[in-house]
């Protein structure tokens, strides 16, 4: 190995190990004052910020979008991004429960997009689009279990209560079959539980 390439093994290893998290993303809006109210009622967290510069947070997101004068005088287009929720269907209802408008849910296969929530509810596969008053797109997806290596272990955390209660239900599932199989109670299912719902969202395999 040249010592060229060498140094870019060792300059590859170092950025792969720097600890780097989303926090924003700058939208462009025509209007803050409509833009914020649309948000709002998304139920998005308002942050404090500086002057010219309007922040939202969605609920259990570690990431929030940004938008006003002092960012985008000028639109420059609209953006797409996703959403991501645990169950597609309950949060589409609640959404046009508030007043929001939002497309019919869909899954992808590979002939293209089909009408309705897959029917094996796989992760990445159920979506639904909203819209902001700019155009903005907002692809919502069903994610409930990650791809291996998508969540480090230790990041392993539920951002809402509603989350954490469509775990444990979809754990208690699995464990009901568990029992099925090995034809007896577990009375160790809390620590079960744990694990099940640990590897659900890291991508690894779930207890057998």
């Amino acid at each position: 190995m040249s010592p060229k390439t060498q140094g870019d093994a060792g300059a590859t290893s170092r950025v792969e190990s720097l600890d780097q998290k989303l926090e924003a993303i700058i939208i462009a809006v025509s209007d803050v004052d409509r833009a914020t109210a649309f948000y709002r009622r998304l139920g998005w967290r308002l942050d404090q910020t500086p002057p010219g510069i309007v922040q939202l947070t969605p609920p259990g997101s570690g990431c929030s979008v940004q938008f006003g004068p002092g960012l985008t005088p000028t639109p420059s287009g609209p953006a797409v991004a996703y959403l991501i929720v645990s169950d597609i269907e309950a949060a589409r209802d609640t959404l046009v429960s508030a007043g929001v408008e939002v497309g019919d849910v869909f899954h992808v296969t590979p002939d293209g997009p089909v009408d309705g929530v897959d029917p094996e509810r796989r992760s990445y596969v159920s979506r639904a689009t909203l819209r902001d008053p700019d155009g903005n797109t907002w692809l919502m997806q069903e994610i409930t279990t990650r791809l291996p290596g998508r969540v480090e272990g230790g990041l392993t955390s539920f951002g809402s209560a509603s989350d954490l209660a469509g775990a444990l239900r979809r754990a208690a599932d699995a464990h009901g079959r568990h029992e099925e199989r090995t034809g007896q109670r577990d009375d160790n299912w809390p620590d079960w539980y744990a694990e099940y719902m640990v590897s659900e969202q890291s991508g690894a395999a779930p207890p057998e």
